[in-house]
Parts: C-alpha cells; sequence; structure tokens
C-alpha cells in the first residue's frame, strides 16, 4: 500500500470523522472507499450503459405500453371493494 498525505478542510475532516464514529471504519478506510466509488466505478458505468443499450426496445413487442400493463395487473379495484364491505 501507497501512503499519501492528503490536505482537508476542517469540512471534511468532520465528516470523515463523524462517519468513522458511525460505522467504526478508519479514515483511511473511507478514503480508499470513496476514491474507488468516484474513480474506480468508470468500468462499472461502461457496463450499465452496456445493459441499457441491450434492453433497449424489450418492450417494443409488447401490444400494451406501461401503463397499460401495470392497469392489467392491479386495476385499481381493491378500495371499491373494501368500501362496499
Amino acid at each position: 500500500m501507497l501512503r499519501t498525505q492528503i490536505s482537508l478542510t476542517s469540512e471534511e475532516r468532520r465528516l470523515l470523522d463523524v462517519e468513522s464514529a458511525r460505522t467504526g471504519r478508519s479514515i483511511s478506510a473511507l478514503i480508499r472507499d470513496a476514491v474507488s466509488q468516484v474513480y474506480g466505478s468508470r468500468r462499472e458505468a461502461d457496463d450499465d450503459l452496456r445493459a441499457i443499450d441491450a434492453a433497449l426496445g424489450a418492450w417494443g413487442e409488447r401490444d400494451v405500453d406501461g401503463e397499460g400493463y401495470v392497469e392489467r395487473l392491479r386495476p385499481g379495484t381493491r378500495l371499491d371493494e373494501a368500501g362496499a364491505r
């Protein structure tokens, strides 16, 4: 592991102190996680974009739109039926 020195504002340090106390994790671990999430997520973002592209048009062969599909599943009569009891 490489050792790196960084400068933080008082507010940034306070946020890290609070999160460290809440989670029991070291400030170093929190910073490593943040770096991985922000700068290590490009591959994951590319995977997500490929999945979105692959799903594009998946609904196209259906004879109903999303709203109509939900209405078929849940026609909204439960409240009417409950009031009749």
